[in-house]
């Protein structure tokens, strides 16, 4: 039975027993933090029990062996070791690894906190079969023949976590908005949320407008309303919103990156509807923005994001991908000038206006 788990149904749920060897993979450190505090917990308890950390860079595999090997003073407890950083660690020493797995220290447990840890390699079966690999990066899905975030677990845990840990209520959209203004940088995330589970209060409600507000302030909460503004085929209101982030300073490549990050969406549910329209196949315009990455939970944003659609057409909706493209190679290019990329966003925002729904566009 394989024992690789992902870092969320990790922290759910520990193993009752932790095996004598533990792997904590990727690039997430606020989740290896939060496995090792775990795996600490079960191996030597709660209390002040000392540990053995040791840095990949530097490590002999002596000093890690004769570590799992000595009894621990304080009676029954397992050594807990931890090799820090150890690629390079695992690098040297992976045919002793793989047979230390096959043969482990009762004694001891060792934790091998590793960035890299590519499953087709002798030493992840090993520990895969009688150990213990913890997934920490951002959980994905599948899309095609590529992964990408899963935002909607990524989200269902944000509000889960603030639940437990901050003592507030995080709402769905919220969850949504916070990870698109912030990412998915969990350490920043957390940080984010304390910070608003303090204007909230305890078991205080955190919306989306209060994210806008306190996380994102003035220029993120701009940005969506030009967004919006541009979507809804509102061009006069876009490029308003567009003149006041510019003098504020924003970068016209920065905005662009968020602003296409959007307009991706409305292309992929027109691609996905066409599709299914070429394949005979009945979909609603609902289920292609799903499909696309809208959150089917928040009900009110996928209404707003339908009627977005709508009037966008499928003549406009249907050249998005080139219109980003174009636009895309213009600011790298021939309008990299910040005056002049001025005039490409704006370009952009003027394709999507409701006074062209009949016109032509190019």
């Amino acid at each position: 039975m394989p024992n690789t788990v992902h870092a969320f149904d990790f922290l759910a749920q520990p193993p009752a027993t932790v095996p004598s060897v533990v792997a904590l993979f990727g690039n997430e450190s606020f989740l290896k933090r939060l496995a090792t505090r775990s795996l600490r917990s079960a191996v030597v308890g709660d209390d002040d029990a000392p540990i053995t950390t040791l840095e990949g860079a530097i490590a002999e595999w002596r000093d890690v062996v004769d570590e799992l090997s000595t009894m621990s003073l304080f009676g029954g407890e397992r050594r807990l070791v931890i090799v820090e950083a150890a690629d390079p660690f695992v690098s040297k020493e992976r045919g002793r690894l793989e047979a230390y797995v096959e043969k482990p220290r009762s004694s001891g447990v060792l934790i091998l906190d590793v960035e890299s840890w590519a499953s087709n390699t002798r030493l992840y079966k090993a520990v895969d079969k009688i150990g213990l690999q913890v997934d920490c990066r951002a959980p994905e899905k599948a899309a095609g023949k590529r992964k990408v975030l899963d935002e909607a677990r990524l989200c269902k845990w944000l509000i889960a976590w603030t639940q437990d840990q901050h003592l507030a209520k995080l709402e769905a959209i919220a969850a949504e908005q916070l990870l698109e203004i912030t990412g998915p940088e969990f350490g920043l995330l957390d940080q984010e949320l304390s910070k608003l589970a303090l204007f909230a209060g305890e078991g205080g409600k955190i919306d989306v407008q209060m994210v806008r507000d306190v996380v994102g302030g003035w220029r993120s909460q701009t940005i969506w309303e030009l967004i919006d503004a541009a979507v809804d085929g509102d061009a006069g209101e876009a490029l308003r919103q567009l003149d006041r982030l510019l003098q504020a300073g924003e970068h016209p490549v920065a905005l662009f990156g968020q602003v296409s990050w959007s307009l991706r969406r409305f292309a992929a549910a027109t691609r996905i509807y066409q599709e299914a329209e070429r394949a005979k196949r009945h979909i609603s315009l609902r289920d292609a923005l799903i499909q696309a990455g809208i959150p089917h939970w928040n009900k009110k944003g996928l209404e707003r994001a339908e009627s977005q659609l709508k009037q966008l057409g499928r003549g406009r909706a249907g050249r998005i991908y080139q219109w980003l493209l174009e636009t895309d190679l213009a600011l790298k290019g021939s309008h990299s000038n910040p005056h002049r990329a001025r005039f490409v966003l704006e370009q952009l925002f003027l394709r999507m206006s409701k006074g062209l729904r009949g016109a032509s566009v190019r």
